[in-house]
């Protein structure tokens, strides 16, 4: 089972690419979310006031992804999808590019610019700092407090990774409850489940 993908790390440093003597600012944005789109393109916005055009691409997801290319403006497909098509071809997800065009008063043609903003984005993404991350399923573990030293010591051997925790009141006895959420590789998710199924006087459920 495949639980790993690739991603960047942090924002890319700004690229910039000539062409004829249109300038393509382009930037990389690990994003997991579509509503952090609207900000960031209203910061390139003010950072760009002359630039006409903002095409970008994204691709979300991980065992199931989704995309979107936009060529604000440029002949169809001529920006967005060559933008989208470098994040394809670097095996990426989770993030954005943006190419941020300043025309230049010559025009380039659907040819030149597609290959002016596939060259953008792969110059920003050669630039950015690709890493490797796990797909990690998330359960929320009930116990009764005295149950504590059990279940952490199942999560210090475990090497699970605690994302969550609180205490709460057992309606039912008025005794002390603890909830931990805690977060697991993929692959060692139905083993994990399994170990604190079969304990005693403890409650294990997805997230």
């Amino acid at each position: 089972m495949k639980d790993t993908y690739l991603t960047i790390a942090n924002p890319t440093e700004e690229i910039l690419f000539k062409e004829k003597n249109s300038k393509f600012y382009g930037y990389a944005f690990p994003i997991t979310h579509e509503e952090e789109l609207k900000p960031i393109l209203e910061t390139l916005r003010k950072t760009h006031p002359q630039a006409g055009h903002f095409c970008y691409a994204y691709q979300l997801g991980t065992e199931q992804t989704t995309y979107r290319a936009n060529d604000d403006g440029e002949p169809s497909n001529s920006a967005g999808m060559p933008i989208y098509g470098q994040i394809q071809s670097f095996g990426l997800t989770n993030l954005l590019v943006v190419v941020a065009r300043i025309y230049g008063g010559v025009k380039l043609g659907v040819g030149g610019l597609i290959s002016a903003y596939k060259t953008t984005a792969q110059e920003v993404l050669k630039e950015a700092s690709i890493i490797e991350k796990t797909v990690d399923s998330e359960f929320i573990i009930e116990f009764d407090y005295q149950n504590m030293n059990k279940v952490m010591r199942v999560i210090k051997e475990k090497k699970l990774e605690i994302v969550a925790q609180e205490m709460k009141i057992n309606p039912e006895t008025d005794a002390p409850l603890g909830v931990i959420t805690i977060k697991t590789r993929k692959k060692n998710a139905e083993i994990t489940f399994d170990i604190f199924n079969s304990m005693f006087e403890i409650n294990i459920k997805r997230a």
